[in-house]
């Protein structure tokens, strides 16, 4: 065989060294034109993924999740091996390997892209994927690869490997409103990912590719190939898993299904509250100097909101409005099925699609004959119901004020009624349905106003309407006890008698006479106001309130925090005639409950970005400690303020936080601080630095608006409701520091109740939407009282009695129950009662009785 000539081998080692020269040209070409433009990537050390707000409980229950993107960022020590395994079998098994570029893969990626002409996908690399998806556009050109690469060398020389692959694990889109790998596992199995299958945890790898179409709902087949493909890879040549485990794993079939946001506790109604107030707290952060080049992104920078709400007090509130809503509802009677569905082999499907409203699930009759009748519930079950044990004693609904009888079971059931069943406490079935009634229930904290638990209705999902604080009402007798309040600080005293006679007045106001009565029409003569209020007698509140006056009585509503534009100037007042939410009345008598403070409603108690620093710190109006003297409780609360002011100056030359200066009393703003995604990273940098926070506030003090002797008067009044007035169902509490008052309003469109003890306040209430009558006979203490009694069982649970302690200037001395004039010892019947000094009454002549200052004012008549 002939040798090529030296000439010729010179040249094509010259063609060569001049092809290799014109790669590296053009390469180097390349890397001048583009490294300038590249991006630097330590931003990657700093980078903030979009993340969900999340609201949380007191006790950091997770309440509510709102966010375009679901996220839950996971540290790579905390990604299980066989989901690292899997990605890397899926994506890029050389990983650890190589140095930001696998050759061999980028080979076979310019292969394709020379024969077909154009690039078909392939050779990218974790890291290169990590570049495109932080840096660059998805469009498919040879410059965006060229970049991929550059930026590919660069962030490996930057990062360790394993922060890379946790940016790659948390960042991609993997369908259905999930990103990262942990927010996958709870969108496509509810679980966390810990707690993945290893089938499932191959699923989860499958989605890194085509994440909108190959996913196991919306492609179950295809995705199981991959899936199985992912597994085998695993298995060989990887060996990452055993034989058996392979077997297993490809043997389990799809399980995926979506499951929407996750949440701890069921509050709905606070959750959509927090979020519109954290969006307005937000706003006016942004518009601060600390935010305005850093604007804070509510719904994606992973901010974490922190309520006031109590786990445990919301769980009973819900449970005590569904039953108690319930109960009043069965009472009237059953009203029939809510559907009817003739074809059974629809019947599974319209189960599917029907949703459990309160807990009530719903059931399709299958079977019925004399002495039961069967059905198929939601869930699968067969579920029988008998006559003579479930069914015998229930009422038909006829109207709200009249019931029937149920005949038998053939006549009032039919195959294929669609009706609702509950389940008892001893976990049977009972025949229910949806009430039409609806009710809300808060309660809150009476030291400082925090609301610990809110319900705004039956179910959210059945109406978002917040009845707490949208649904304007008529409290009726439940406003009461400020008129009450109004006629005690005007002089009168509670021993001081009203007439309870009937009462026809006419009123220009009211267009035409008015003649109000009391619950039952009964009639009653000169009566104590104490007795007035615990038996809620209408003529004696209405007489009371043409003896204090119109104006004194707005002025002492307005007190407890009323706006006095929106109460009547007529004396429907005394009724409670004019339209308040729940969470004002509340708010009103979290008055009586701490003595005479007015303290402010508040639902956020701090806003913490993503890496812990508080944002906004609540400052709430707190009740000052009066355990000692007023004059060294005030001492105390001056020195507790400078300690306060001294802390807060150490503070700030400790941190040098001179931009703390644009704080407020009412919010509080952190600088933007940078930290890395990976929950390792963040770990660190917490410990080698200490991260700023928001400085403490100067204490807001709550404002006294009743003076402490009435405010002493006023509760003991209120415990008399409890103990033999309006609300003595209460008593089975077995409590003696618990108070409130009833109230129901004309034809009974409204019931509620209001009361406390000294750690809580609640308010409940119950009526239609459409403002339709409960029924004849119901009133706020069967209505409204059975949902608060039930309620504070669980609140007051392990508490103490705590006995209020009686302020100075306050006697006891007895007086004729009947006339309120103050006896001597031997007065028969004679009973005591309590009198600020200076309202004392007179002392009786010779054993006798002496008429009082204050019913001296009382002797004309009043209409």
């Amino acid at each position: 065989m002939k040798l090529p000539s030296k000439p010729l081998i010179g040249s094509l080692i010259r063609l060569t060294v001049a092809g290799i020269g014109g790669i590296l040209l053009i390469a180097a070409s390349l890397y001048l034109y583009l490294s300038p433009k590249l991006p630097t990537v330590e931003t990657l050390k700093t980078v903030k993924l979009q993340t969900p707000l999340r609201i949380y409980s007191q006790d950091s229950q997770l309440i509510g999740e709102f966010g375009q993107q679901r996220r839950n960022p996971i540290a790579y020590e905390d990604i299980p091996k066989n989901m690292v395994h899997a990605i890397l079998a899926a994506e890029d098994s050389r990983f650890f390997e190589h140095k930001g570029i696998d050759p061999r893969g980028l080979g076979r990626a310019v292969l394709q892209m020379v024969k077909s002409g154009s690039r078909q996908g392939g050779g990218s690399t974790l890291t290169m994927q990590v570049a495109r998806n932080f840096f660059l556009s998805k469009k498919k050109e040879f410059t965006r690869k060229f970049n991929e690469i550059l930026l590919s060398f660069r962030i490996e020389d930057e990062l360790t490997k394993e922060e890379i692959f946790s940016l790659y694990a948390n960042k991609m889109f993997l369908g259905k409103r999930a990103y990262g790998v942990e927010a996958a596992a709870n969108v496509y199995y509810g679980k966390a990912i810990d707690e993945l299958s290893l089938a499932q945890t191959a699923m989860i790898a499958v989605l890194f590719q085509l994440p909108s179409t190959q996913n196991p709902i919306n492609d179950p087949e295809s995705s199981l190939q991959r899936r199985n493909w992912i597994l085998s890879r695993m298995l060989s040549p990887l060996g990452y898993i055993t034989q058996e485990e392979y077997d297993l794993a490809v043997a389990e079939p799809i399980t995926a299904r979506y499951h929407g946001p996750q949440t701890e506790l069921n509050a709905p109604y606070v959750s959509e509250m927090v979020r519109l107030e954290a969006k307005q707290i937000i706003a006016t952060l942004n518009r601060s100097d600390a935010h305005q080049d850093n604007p804070i992104d509510m719904m994606n920078d992973g901010l974490r909101v922190y309520t006031t709400i109590d786990s445990t007090l919301q769980k009973s509130a819900r449970r005590a409005l569904r039953n108690g809503l319930t109960t009043y509802d069965w009472r009237h009677g059953y009203r029939g099925p809510e559907r009817q569905f003739d074809d059974p082999s629809q019947w599974p499907e319209i189960l599917k699609d029907t949703p459990v409203v309160g807990d009530l699930m719903p059931a399709i009759v299958s079977a019925v004959d004399e002495q039961q009748v069967t059905l198929l519930s939601k869930s699968g079950e067969e579920v029988t119901l008998t006559w003579e044990d479930d069914l015998k004693k229930v009422r038909g609904f006829i109207t709200t004020n009249r019931y029937r009888n149920l005949k038998n079971t053939v006549d009032e059931f039919a195959v294929g009624d669609l009706v609702r069943l509950k389940q008892t406490s001893n976990g049977s079935w009972a025949l229910s349905q949806i009430p039409n009634a609806q009710s809300a229930l808060v309660a809150l904290s009476p030291q400082d106003g925090a609301i610990k638990s809110l319900v705004g209705g039956f179910d959210f999902d059945q109406s978002q309407y917040n009845r707490v604080t949208q649904a304007k009402r008529q409290p009726g007798s439940n406003f009461k006890p400020f008129i009450y309040t109004a006629a005690l600080n005007s002089g009168m005293t509670a021993a001081s008698t009203v007439s309870g006679a009937s009462i026809s007045m006419e009123d220009n106001l009211l267009e035409g006479y008015w003649q109000p009565e009391n619950d039952g029409g009964e009639v009653y003569g000169e009566t104590r106001l104490r007795k007035g209020l615990y038996k809620s007698l209408n003529t004696v509140s209405i007489r009371l309130l043409r003896t204090i006056g119109l104006n004194a009585a707005i002025d002492g509503a307005s007190r407890f925090g009323f706006d006095p534009n929106t109460l009547p100037d007529n004396y429907t007042l005394a009724l409670g005639s004019h339209a308040l939410p729940p969470m004002e009345i509340a708010t009103g008598y979290a008055v009586f409950a701490n003595g005479g403070y007015l303290v402010e409603p508040y639902l956020i108690d701090r806003i913490e970005d993503v890496y812990g620093n508080i944002l906004f710190q609540s400052n709430p109006t707190q009740v000052p400690d009066e355990t000692a003297s007023n004059d060294a409780s005030e001492e105390k609360q001056e020195t507790l303020e400078q300690q306060q002011l001294e802390q807060i100056e150490q503070e700030l030359e400790q941190l040098d936080l001179g931009q703390w200066a644009n704080n407020n009393a009412n919010s509080n703003e952190s600088t933007e601080q940078t930290a890395p995604e990976d929950a390792s990273e963040q770990a660190a940098a917490s410990e080698d630095a200490v991260q700023p926070q928001a400085p403490k506030q100067k204490p807001r003090i709550a404002e006294r608006v009743v003076e402490p002797r009435v405010a002493y008067i006023m509760d003991s009044i209120l415990k008399d409701v409890i103990r033999k007035g309006t609300g003595v169902k209460a008593k089975q509490l077995k409590r003696n520091d618990i108070a409130g008052k009833t109230g129901t309003t004309n034809d009974a469109k409204d019931a509620w109740f209001s009361g406390y003890s000294p750690e809580i306040v609640a308010t409940a209430w119950v009526g239609f939407d459409n403002n339709i009558s409960l029924g004849r006979n119901e009133y706020g203490g069967s209505a409204a009282l059975p949902i608060w009694i039930d309620f504070m069982r669980t609140a007051l649970r392990g508490v103490e009695d705590q006995p209020r302690t009686q302020p100075d200037g306050l006697v006891q001395v007895r007086v004729d129950p009947k006339t309120g004039n103050r006896v001597s010892a031997r007065f028969p019947g004679a009973i005591f009662e309590i009198f600020r000094r200076e309202h004392l009454p007179v002392e009786p002549e010779n054993g006798g009785s002496s008429k009082s200052i204050e019913r001296e004012l009382l002797n004309e008549e009043l209409l």
